[in-house]
């Protein structure tokens, strides 16, 4: 069967990015106004939210809709990670539009890179089988590896950008090893499928209910592929690139690595376990409980003892992935036979959360270190006068990310920790409540740093661009917001996961 206009109007929010990415590196043979790159940037951005709009209409009408013989499906869940991954991709832009005096004559390419990778993100999202997940996640990160060394009279980004691509080329082959333990032991590609085709999960229903995780083939097969996202994930025992290229990858770069790439890496993997592979439900819940531990743990106690601020973020990063992971091990100790969508509401809201909260911590560094290039903690003694706006973002930003009140992290927490306990895993919710006030330390420190001690140096005040302001403003009014009032997020958080459930 050939491609049809239904087809082009189910991925029409990529394929808007993907002509919004051509046009604005084309663009660069003609000017190098970055004014002129960021509002073509933006313009595809807007077409990518009008048919994403379109779409939820159009499923919220008709149900859920398949693509391409059945390689994409489009329904809420779906849409959901891409209005995500397209705003996100969109604030990195706009706070990122003076830093990209440095990437100077490449401006566009930036840019278009970062369209790109979001289409890949986007389409990753809706993969409804393996090899389109794995396609997609490819598309996503071969433009990261570039942006991740855009700068390149440093070494740092260099270092950075061959970490990545590196690290990635091994979890790639995990993954793939991973999906094809899956295929031989289904004989399908299939994750959902909406035609006469067996899923993957129909294919293991049969005489596999008392044999742990389904059989050793779909063990072997699921803990690969877990390998492989975990990378994605910042996931423990896979985290350690992560810290490494938040430090030396531009600014802007980390923000979207931290926020963009980890929401369409958790919306594949609760696709996948949930939908897949929820015949084991129990055994997948246990083993996703205690990376979830490990994880959080282990991100939170190594980031009080580091001493450049965008690190710190990188091990804040690998905390909130062990977060975020209660809600998976939640999820899947519901099963399919037991559907319960509070576990997916509970991710899907603490990643718009994150995303709010890392953007605006990462957009106040970008702002605080413009100009000096200092990104130690110590030099942001006395900061709080000289950048109030950028100084009170990010201290917000930080007690959101603790957990405190009236933050949207705060509400995200408290979601994922009642998820837990509705799931028998009230352990869980005890461990990441300890580990929150153990972030607390670290997170307060900066805060201590920036107000209370005094500048070593000449204490001139730090001017931000309109640009970094507007994306400041931007970010701290939606944990603020999300925090006073997290009721309508959360509704289309929960209508989104009704769609994975259903």
């Amino acid at each position: 069967m050939g491609i049809t206009g239904k087809d082009l109007f189910l991925i029409a929010p990529e394929l808007a990015l993907v002509v919004a990415a051509t046009v604005v590196v084309l663009s660069g043979l003609v000017s190098r106004q970055r004014q002129l790159t960021l509002g073509l940037a933006l313009l595809g951005l807007a077409a990518t939210f009008a048919f994403g709009i379109a779409l939820w209409d159009d499923v919220h009408a008709n149900g859920a809709q398949s693509a391409f013989n059945d390689s994409l499906i489009v329904d809420k869940f779906a849409l959901y990670i891409k209005f995500l991954v397209a705003g996100t991709a969109a604030l990195v832009l706009i706070a990122g539009l003076e830093y990209a005096e440095r990437f100077r004559p490449y401006e566009s390419e930036f840019s278009g890179l970062v369209l790109f990778s979001a289409s890949g993100l986007m389409l990753l999202a809706a993969a409804a089988d393996l090899i389109t997940i794995y396609v997609s996640l490819e598309l996503a990160t071969l433009p990261v590896v570039a942006l991740a060394a855009f700068v390149r009279m440093r070494v740092a980004p260099i270092e950075a950008g061959v970490k990545y691509l590196l690290l990635s080329a091994v979890s790639s082959a995990f993954l793939l090893y991973g999906f094809a333990f899956l295929y031989g032991a289904s004989g399908t590609m299939q994750v959902v499928s909406s035609g006469s085709a067996p899923t993957i999960a129909q294919s293991l229903a049969a005489g596999t209910a008392a044999v742990p995780f389904g059989g050793l083939a779909v063990m072997a097969g699921a803990v690969l592929a877990t390998a492989g996202f975990g990378f994605k994930l910042s996931m423990v025992p896979f985290q350690m690139w992560t810290p490494d290229v938040y430090e030396g990858a531009p600014t802007p770069v980390g923000a979207f690595l931290a926020t963009a790439s980890k929401a369409a890496a958790f919306a594949v993997v609760l696709r996948l376990f949930y939908e897949a592979l929820g015949g084991s439900s129990a055994d997948w819940s246990t083993l996703f409980a205690v990376l979830a531990a490990i994880t959080m743990t282990i991100g939170n106690l190594v980031a009080i003892v580091q001493s450049n601020v965008k690190r710190l973020l990188g091990y804040s990063a690998i905390a909130h992935a062990g977060y975020m992971l209660i809600g998976v091990a939640a999820v899947t100790a519901h099963g399919q036979e037991t559907p319960d969508a509070s576990g997916i509401s509970s991710v899907l809201f603490y990643l718009a959360g994150y995303a709010a909260m890392t953007l605006a911590a990462f957009f106040a560094v970008l702002v605080l270190t413009q100009h000096s290039g200092d990104e130690r903690i110590e030099a942001m003694a006395g900061i709080g006068k000289r950048a109030p706006l950028a100084a009170l973002a990010l201290a917000v930003a930080l007690l959101g990310l603790t957990g405190i009140p009236p933050t949207v992290g705060f509400m995200g927490k408290l979601f994922l920790f009642n998820a837990a306990v509705n799931s028998g895993l009230v352990w869980l919710a005890v461990v990441g409540a300890v580990n929150s006030v153990v972030s607390a330390y670290y997170y307060v420190g900066i805060i201590r740093t920036m107000y209370l001690r005094q500048p070593t140096g000449e204490a001139t005040p730090i001017a931000a661009a309109f640009s970094g302001r507007l994306a400041l403003v931007v970010t701290l009014a939606a944990i603020l917001v999300l925090g006073f009032w997290p009721g309508g997020l959360l509704e289309v958080a929960r209508t989104a996961a009704s769609g994975l459930v259903s």
